[in-house]
């Protein structure tokens, strides 16, 4: 693929996709999705917002050290602190980025930044060159682009390149603009920006209006050759542009983009799209386009046997051209570590050793109940291994007493640091019961806000998977558990939920900067 055809995907599900409410994830979790990303063929990763807490730093500073091939980023405002500390986070990493950033439209110089548009263009001089010294790659973005002057869009790109900037990034911030008016922008700034051959021109959308994909494809239309997106389309309000999408959208009508093309290897797309919704414990919605649940389903009489004739009648593209498994038995009560670690490596998971001999153990003791084991449970278990267990709380035994002549009853084990501490409570049901008594030992102040159940896969024998949305002080996180027995995942996902909510407490006492 030559480079004026390559589309280059910008990853940004670690930075912004966690701003969302719900999504944060830990260390272990991000790096695991970020070799995930490499696995994919991400091109450039933004890791995080290495100012932003102690936690974030750490997050960029790991990714930057365990990845080989994908460039890793690191955002930062134009502020000097910001680059300094992205610079050093990023020292690790064998291909590095800085991504530096500053308003531009007038409604945030006025209230927000309250800066002068002269102003703006001496922090993005010294911002991009202050990040030359740690990168030979910077890009810089011009927040809130779409509701920006034009002409002087210009100005802050032309000054951005003249310091050394390769990158411009057009974001369409609040998710403002649509397909004709993005893509006449992107053609307004390369005709009127010196050497723009030479540039990269990114584009960054979000979906209030429901036209993230639909307007990053009318920036590719007129020349922009970078798309900043999420694996699910996750992100800020109502989401960031789905990579998905866009990849899939340029594989399948390669003949409306004239050959435009990514290094996405397309079967890692649904691999990906699962563990992204194992670990936050966000489900996918049913309808989501390529990797929700009823993307490759046929309902209706005349497609079914439309689709049985010939599956081109009403499929576009293939499950497996996206890495869609079928729901085959792939391994059983009889399997071994070796094989066992072969297929979670196959899956895109690489577990610490403790992590692993607890997730063997799981897959084990569900092996003996299941006659199937199907991949979505090898998610379920790598979830409740890796993130269940990190944290002070850990779920112990529980014992339930209910039905229609007695008071729902639960009382429930927890390990607390260590330490075994039992508690008892009555509820209008035994997860009510459950989760009282779980209160009751966290002393957690948490509201519960939603509380969802589905079975993973199907059968008399499936696991039936439990999300849980708790919100305290303005801190919503969500909580994913699963288990055979629906009480022990409700209890487990509560539990996750609360460890969760009590990282954000350690590790995010101030609410972080937003980025673009």
């Amino acid at each position: 693929m030559s480079d004026d055809k390559h589309i280059r995907i910008f990853d940004t599900t670690l930075r912004d996709g966690e701003q969302a409410p719900g999504c944060s994830m830990n260390l272990n979790e991000k790096v695991t999705l970020a070799r995930q990303l490499e696995r994919l063929g991400v091109d450039i990763i933004e890791a995080g917002f290495a100012i932003a807490s102690d936690g974030d730093f750490a997050s960029v500073q790991a990714i930057a050290g365990a990845l080989e091939q994908a460039r890793v980023c690191s955002l930062a405002r134009t502020a000097d602190a910001d680059i300094t500390r992205a610079g050093q986070a990023l020292e690790q990493a064998r291909h590095s980025r800085i991504h530096t950033f500053i308003a531009t439209s007038d409604i945030h110089l006025e209230h927000k930044l309250k800066m002068g548009r002269e102003q703006v263009l001496e922090e993005v001089d010294r911002a991009v060159r202050q990040a030359l010294q740690y990168t030979d790659d910077v890009e810089f973005s011009a927040e809130d682009a779409t509701r920006s002057d034009w002409d002087y869009l210009v100005q802050v790109f032309t000054c951005a390149v003249k310091a050394g900037a390769t990158t411009l990034n057009v974001p369409d911030t609040v998710g403002y603009t649509t397909p004709v008016e993005y893509h006449d922008l992107i053609r307004y700034l390369r005709e009127h920006i010196a050497g723009s051959e030479n540039l990269i021109f990114s584009l960054h959308c979000h979906n209030d209006l429901g036209l993230a994909t639909a307007n990053s494809l009318a920036a590719i239309e007129a020349g922009a050759r970078q798309v900043e997106c999420t694996v699910n389309g996750i992100g800020e309000r109502a989401g960031n542009t789905a990579m998905e999408e866009v990849v899939m959208a340029l594989k399948v009508r390669q003949d409306a983009f004239d050959g435009l093309d990514t290094k996405i290897r397309t079967t890692e797309i649904y691999p990906t799209s699962r563990m992204l919704s194992s670990i936050v414990g966000f489900p996918v919605q049913p309808n989501k386009a390529i990797v929700g649940d009823n993307a490759f389903a046929h309902e209706a009489g005349i497609h079914q046997d439309g689709v049985l004739k010939a599956a081109i009648t009403y499929e576009i593209m293939t499950p497996q051209s996206i890495g869609r498994p079928s729901n085959e038995l792939v391994l059983g009560k009889h399997s071994g570590r070796h094989a066992f670690r072969d297929r979670l490596t196959e899956m895109g998971y690489e577990l610490a050793d403790e992590d692993f001999q607890r997730a063997f153990r799981r897959f084990k003791a569900l092996a003996d109940k299941k006659k199937s084991i199907y991949h979505e449970d090898l998610e379920s278990i790598v979830s409740t291994s890796v993130s269940v267990d990190d944290g002070r709380f850990r779920l112990g035994n529980l014992v339930i007493q209910s039905g229609t002549f007695a008071t729902p009853n639960a009382t429930v084990e927890l390990l607390i640091a260590g330490e075994p501490k039992k508690a008892t409570a009555q509820g209008d049901g035994p997860v009510d019961a459950v989760f009282k008594a779980i209160t009751e030992l966290t002393e957690t102040k948490a509201e519960l806000l939603q509380y969802q159940v589905k079975a993973i896969t199907g059968g008399m024998d499936a696991q039936g998977e439990v999300t849980v949305t708790i919100t305290e002080d303005g801190r919503r996180v969500i909580g994913h558990g699963a288990h055979t027995d629906i009480i022990v995942a409700s209890g487990r996902a509560y539990v996750t939920a609360i460890n969760r909510l009590e990282a954000q407490k350690t590790h995010r006492p101030q609410p972080p900067p937003r980025g673009i």
